[in-house]
């Protein structure tokens, strides 16, 4: 049987992205104590899986292990159909040492020039470990397609290239919690509430 959280208890948040910390924290409701990998002193490890699953098992059993508190870290990312799923899990990557996302969204522009397929999904990949090595990871998917110019100041990442299956506006321009309502981030959040927490 697997180990479940409880509300109240402190809970290690494995990101060094303030822009996600804050999607994690607003998502868990204030039903922990929340550190961030940060405020825990706990270092990025490097990712060296080859799925979004396995790095973010991976970033979470570091956090677990380096704090002695349960973690909870997510590998997310931007996949891209007609660029054989890249960037994928070298989402951040593509963004340069700076973390620039500008650059990342100008290299899938160029990347993408004279192609007709602009349809992409974003996956988020939650996992939770405990100081023991025991792990629980799911995963979410959005679909949509990618626009350019960017647009919208709102979100962080890749945000402002992408429009939601059915929707109008980037990510990077919708209103947070509308964003919220229908993300990647929120559908994985779903499953790991419905299974882990009391």
């Amino acid at each position: 049987m697997k180990p479940r959280l409880t509300k109240g208890s402190r809970l290690v948040v494995a990101t060094h992205n303030p822009g996600k910390a804050r999607e994690i924290a607003a998502l868990l409701g204030g039903d922990f104590e929340v550190l961030s990998a940060d405020q825990a002193g706990v270092p990025e490890p490097e990712e060296t899986e080859s799925t979004f699953i396995g790095n973010a098992v991976l970033k979470a059993r570091h956090a677990a292990l380096t704090s002695g508190q349960p973690a909870l870290a997510d590998d997310s990312g931007l996949s891209v159909r007609s660029l054989a799923g890249q960037p994928g899990i070298y989402s951040a990557r593509w963004a340069g040492p700076t973390k620039d996302f500008s650059v990342a969204m100008a290299r899938v522009e160029q990347e993408l020039a004279g192609a007709t397929d602009r349809s992409a999904f974003f996956t988020c990949a939650l996992a939770v470990a405990w100081p023991d090595g025991s792990a629980f990871a799911v995963e979410g998917i959005v679909e949509g397609d990618l626009v350019f110019p960017p647009r919208g100041t709102r979100g962080f990442g890749y945000d402002p290239i992408f429009v939601p299956r059915g929707g109008r506006e980037t990510f990077g321009e919708m209103d947070p919690l509308a964003k919220e309502a229908i993300s990647h981030r929120t559908r994985a959040f779903a499953q790991l509430r419905a299974a882990l927490i009391d």
